[in-house]
């Protein structure tokens, strides 16, 4: 009597923590008491249901390696005039290629020596005419393009995370995709706008001494900012003549939020640099006192303020005439990172919310209907015992639902299916133990004797079955997409809670029927 006490309370509390926590999901939420409803996890409708957006984006790999090779140009060069090698030029030539002039051949030799020291991504490809073409290794070349493509992953995933989207999918697809997709969102284009910003912030000296009008200087080269009017709208374009050295880029910055500025009553981004960056920006400007500084984003000059003193703080900001949405979307974007390589949208789709409900209304009328059928054929077939299997299957779709809203798993129509196949396997279950119950009556045992020894022998084969089904929605989830995962995962929690309760609920009202109100005939 014990073990039917303690197995009823089991059951009762489960159930009653099912409830609890899977109503703040239902449309009866509204009904609920703030305390409840508000600080309980809830289920949360994937893409197929409440509509939003489905994005698969390419990751320009080559434009990574360019990127890379025109560091190391300029790095090169840097170091070859500071150890004072007679060079003419050093140009980075294609996606992976580096042209290196000399003027004599002692200069050669030392650019080869440089080079094999500090540069080991690179191998001398050809040397002729005075100059030394370098390439990149082809090692080297796929260990970028396999870093962009995973960094790039990361850095949408941290702004799609500040951006707020609830429960985002983002995941890599073959060699150089991103798939994303974003549930219930409703301004589509500004969320392509802030997954595809490059957002490449550097800090370059403006060429105050030339202009640009008369031609570009060696080492220098012309890059627009926008000037809007604040009357009209209008946008003009300015020239600057800038240095080609970044002194300082967005890598080192450690925080950008948007800041108002009165005066001007304008927003503007507010940048605050870590310990490196505050040290080589106050060396930045204590050396260039009364220069201006271009503050250029994504080939853009936003600004460039005249350095009037040292700023030993590490802090600076970008003005430019945005709006508050735009100042917000930069900050983000800026926090998150740079995009390590541009990505282009290879597929757009987005799903109203209109198609979101016709799939509910369809998903929960196939379940309806499927979970119906099948509880009235165990109700004619199995009579008493088949409104058992029933109360149980009824015990294990609330389980389920309260485990699922418990960990804020995605309910998608996948996940509708694995709901409806948890309840075809439920009754799968009960129809073995009770097939067994019924052939130990036959073999004239009493329906306690019978009960027991049902139960029994059906445990391993209930038990086997279930395992298979886990291993196989192990590799589905291990392998499977999006949608694919969200029916393993609801699967796998609908096989745990079936055990429990083919084996643990439904022999727990027998047990009652025969212990404690001595039914002697069993109605199955």
């Amino acid at each position: 009597m014990k073990s039917i006490m303690w197995r009823s309370v089991m059951i009762v509390v489960f159930t009653a923590v099912a409830l609890l926590l899977f109503l703040p999901s239902t449309p009866l939420s509204k009904r609920l008491p703030a305390v409840w409803a508000d600080n309980v996890p809830k289920m949360v409708l994937g893409l197929d249901l409440q509509g939003g957006m489905h994005l698969v984006l390419d990751v320009q790999q080559e434009k990574a390696v360019e990127n890379y090779t025109q560091r190391l140009s300029g790095s090169m060069e840097t170091s070859l005039k500071t150890k004072g090698v007679l060079y003419t030029s050093v140009t980075r030539t294609g996606v992976d290629s580096i042209d290196v002039a000399y003027a004599t051949e002692e200069a050669a030799s030392a650019i080869k020596k440089l080079a094999s020291e500090e540069y080991p991504a690179l191998s001398v490809s050809e040397t002729k005419g005075g100059r030394i073409f370098f390439k990149l290794k082809t090692d080297e070349i796929k260990r970028i393009k396999e870093w962009a493509t995973t960094q790039a992953l990361e850095t949408i995933r941290n702004r799609i995370d500040k951006f707020g989207v609830s429960e985002p999918l983002i995941q890599r697809q073959g060699d150089r995709e991103i798939v994303v997709e974003l549930p219930g969102l409703k301004d589509t284009e500004r969320a392509i706008s802030l997954i595809g910003k490059t957002a490449v912030l550097e800090f370059r000296l403006v060429d105050e001494a030339n202009d640009p009008s008369k031609g570009v200087p060696f080492g220098s080269e012309v890059i627009y900012g926008k000037q809007v009017d604040s009357a009209t709208g209008a946008v003009t374009e300015i020239p600057y003549i800038v240095k080609k050295e970044v002194l300082l880029t967005g890598d080192l910055l450690s925080d950008a939020r948007v800041a108002f500025n009165p005066q001007f009553n304008e927003p503007y981004v507010s940048l605050t640099f870590d310990s490196t960056g505050a040290r080589v920006f106050a060396r930045i400007t204590e050396k260039n006192v009364n220069k201006r500084l271009a503050i250029i984003l994504d080939g853009n000059v936003h600004s460039a303020p005249v350095i009037r003193e040292k700023i030993a703080g590490g802090s600076a900001q970008i003005s430019g005439g945005f709006t508050n949405e735009e100042a917000a979307d930069l900050a983000i974007v800026l926090r998150a990172g740079a995009l390590p390589a541009p990505v282009t949208i290879v597929q757009n789709v987005t799903v109203g919310p209109s198609l979101g409900r016709d799939s509910i209304e369809a998903g929960i009328k196939a379940g309806i209907v499927g979970a119906a059928l099948v509880l009235v054929f165990m109700l004619v077939y199995y009579k008493t015992s088949g409104l058992i299997a029933d109360v149980a299957v009824f015990l294990n779709i609330v389980m389920l639902l309260g485990v699922m809203a418990y960990f804020n798993s995605t309910l998608t129509l996948p996940g509708i299916a694995g709901i409806v196949l948890t309840i075809g396997m439920g009754v799968d279950s009960n129809v073995l133990i009770f097939e067994r119950i019924k052939e130990e009556l036959l073999a004239g045992r009493t329906a306690h004797s019978a009960i027991q020894a049902g139960y029994d022998r059906a445990w391993w084969t209930v038990v086997d079955s279930h395992v298979t089904t886990l291993i196989t929605a192990a590799v589905l989830f291990q392998f499977g997409s999006g949608p694919i995962k969200g029916f393993a995962v609801t699967l796998s929690m609908g096989i745990f809670i079936n055990l429990f309760t083919a084996l643990v609920g439904t022999k727990l009202v027998f047990d009652i029927r025969s212990e404690k109100f001595g039914i002697k005939k069993i109605s199955i």
